[in-house]
C-alpha cells in the first residue's frame, strides 16, 4: 500500500511539474490548483467555479485557481496529502476525511451534535468553528471556509430502514473516519469504508447493502438507480472545508491573500445558497425515480448512539462537544 501511495504521489508529481502547487504561468498570473472528488454537477463544484471567477475578478487575473474535479488528482484522502506535501495548492474535502489528520475534526462526526442547520452556522462561524480551522496549520493544512453538507441520512438497496434494528447486518458504507465507523457500529450495522468513486460499482454488486449521504450526492452519484429507499434520519451534519498548503497561503502576497479568502467567503454565501435550492430539487428527483423516501422517528436513532458520546465524554473531542450544544 505504501508503494502504491508513493508511486501515486510521484505521478502526480511528474504531471504538476513545473507548477506543482502555486506558481507563476507564462503571462505571470500565480496559479493555485485545487483538487477535490465530486462531480462537475454537484453544487459544491459549482461554489468552488464561483470562488475561481472571483478569485480572477478580484484580483484583476494575477491569481488563479485551476480545478480538478470527479478525483482526477486522487480519492479525498490522497488529495490531503498532496495539500499537505505541497504538490497541491488547496483541496475541498469532508470535515470526516480530515478527522486522521486533525483529530478534534472528529466532534463534527458525532450524531445529532447540532439541533439544526442555523445552530451547525452559529457554531461554524463562530470561535470553535475559526478554532478547527486552523487546527490542521501544524499539519500542512490550513482551513479557508466550511461549506454545507446538509444531512447525512441512510439509502438501501433492498431494505427500508425505518429504526436503528433495521440495519442489523446491513453492510454500510461510510467514509474512512473513526466517527463513521463507530456511529454505524452503534446503530447495530457493519460500517464498510469504500472511496467515494467506488461506491455505485460496489452497490450494484451488493459489496455493501446500502450508504449514507446528503441529497445532492445521493441524487449525482446516481445511487438513486440501485437503492430505492432514502431514509431521513439526519445523523450527522458534518460540513465540507476549502484546504489550503500553509507554505503555499504564506508565499502569497498580503494582497493575494486578502482576495483569496474573500473569494472563499464569498463562495460560502453562494453555495449555501444554491444548497438549499438543491436539495429540494433533488428530492423530488428521486422520488419520481421511484425511491420511496422515508421520514423516521429520530428519537430512537438519537437514543441507540448514546453510547457514542460516553465514550468520547472525557476527551477534547467530548469537550468540545459540550461548548457546541451549549452555542446557541
Amino acid at each position: 500500500m505504501r508503494t502504491l501511495r508513493m508511486t501515486l504521489v510521484g505521478t502526480l508529481a511528474a504531471l504538476l511539474v513545473g507548477c506543482p502547487s502555486g506558481c507563476r504561468d507564462h503571462d505571470n498570473t500565480k496559479v493555485l490548483k485545487l483538487a477535490h472528488s465530486l462531480s462537475t454537477e454537484h453544487p459544491v463544484h459549482a461554489a468552488l467555479e464561483f470562488m475561481a471567477r472571483r478569485v480572477d475578478e478580484l484580483s484583476g487575473g494575477s491569481l488563479r485557481i485551476d480545478i480538478y474535479p470527479s478525483e482526477q488528482l486522487g480519492s479525498e484522502r490522497e488529495a490531503i496529502e498532496l495539500v499537505q506535501l505541497g504538490i497541491l495548492a488547496m483541496t475541498k474535502t469532508s470535515t470526516a476525511a480530515m478527522e486522521g489528520f486533525v483529530p478534534a475534526m472528529k466532534v463534527y462526526g458525532l450524531p445529532y451534535l447540532f439541533r439544526d442547520s442555523e445552530h451547525m452556522w452559529s457554531v461554524l462561524n463562530g470561535p470553535i468553528g475559526r478554532q478547527l480551522l486552523d487546527a490542521g496549520v501544524p499539519k500542512g493544512l490550513k482551513g479557508l471556509c466550511y461549506y454545507d453538507a446538509g444531512a447525512r441520512s441512510f439509502y438501501t438497496t433492498e431494505r427500508e430502514i425505518t429504526t436503528p434494528a433495521d440495519l442489523a447486518g446491513l453492510k454500510i458504507r461510510v467514509q474512512k473516519s473513526e466517527m463513521s465507523l463507530r456511529m454505524i457500529e452503534a446503530m447495530g450495522g457493519a460500517p464498510t469504508p469504500i472511496d467515494w468513486g467506488e461506491l455505485y460499482t460496489s452497490l450494484q454488486q451488493g459489496v455493501v447493502d446500502g450508504a449514507e449521504n446528503n441529497p445532492p450526492s445521493f441524487f449525482n452519484s446516481r445511487h438513486y438507480e440501485t437503492c430505492k429507499y432514502y431514509t431521513l434520519d439526519e445523523h450527522v451534519r458534518v460540513p465540507d472545508m476549502i484546504v489550503i498548503n500553509p507554505t503555499v497561503w504564506r508565499e502569497l502576497s498580503a494582497e493575494h491573500q486578502a482576495v483569496l479568502q474573500q473569494a472563499a467567503d464569498e463562495s460560502v454565501a453562494f453555495q449555501r445558497k444554491l444548497w438549499a435550492q438543491t436539495e429540494l430539487v433533488n428530492l423530488e428527483a428521486v422520488r419520481e425515480a421511484g425511491v420511496e423516501i422515508i421520514h423516521p422517528d429520530k428519537q430512537p436513532f438519537v437514543e441507540v448512539v448514546q453510547t457514542l458520546w460516553q465514550r468520547f465524554a472525557d476527551t477534547e473531542v467530548g469537550k468540545l462537544a459540550a461548548r457546541i450544544r451549549a452555542a446557541e
